[in-house]
């Protein structure tokens, strides 16, 4: 079975030849992904999305100069299994994330009372209305407890930015907690 079949096509406009790779699974392997990626978890909705991830993995692999799989349809299995598997992690990673900023955001039952629980509430209406790069580093900063130098190298952007975010997003903060009269 042809892997990666390759069809010489002529450009209308000057008669060049142009190599188009065909589709790299046929319809019987694309059904066995399908099949791996429903069994393995993902929902309906999504699996279109793993089977064109499984294709671009082949088409990479084949523009790279690799080798094409002995048997492509194992190997499609394989990447088929290992994309759900991500899948089920990245639900975790969010739930995961949801809940611990759903928990931030709960009033705590602090002996203070009604005046901390005000706060909480304005802090939390506050976070939302912040910019998502703001408020992000401004959880990482005083929810996480990081310093600066780990949330740029975990952002990917420099320190400075950090810090401007994170001063720019304070501020805002604390313009809102005025303007609601909390603090």
């Amino acid at each position: 079975m042809a892997v990666l079949r390759r069809k010489a096509r002529r450009d209308q406009g000057g008669g060049a030849v142009q190599e188009v790779p065909d589709d790299p699974l046929d319809a019987a392997q694309e059904r066995r992904v399908r099949a791996v990626l429903a069994l393995g978890g993902v929902p309906q909705a999504d699996l279109p999305d793993g089977v064109q991830q499984v294709r671009l993995r082949l088409l990479e692999r084949a523009a790279s100069g690799r080798e094409a799989p002995r048997d492509v349809s194992a190997w499609a299995a394989v990447v088929a299994s290992n994309l759900a598997m991500d899948w089920h992690r990245a639900k975790k990673r969010q739930e995961r994330l949801g809940e611990r900023l759903a928990s931030l955001r709960q009033p705590a039952a602090h002996p203070s009372g009604e005046e901390t629980s005000l706060l909480s509430l304005a802090v939390a209406r506050g976070l939302d209305e912040l910019p998502d790069a703001q408020r992000q580093v401004l959880v990482l900063r005083f929810y996480g407890d990081l310093p600066v130098r780990d949330i740029a190298e975990e952002l990917g952007i420099p320190e400075g930015t950090v810090k401007s975010r994170l001063h720019t997003a304070v501020r805002a903060l604390r313009a809102r907690l005025h303007e609601d009269e909390v603090v």
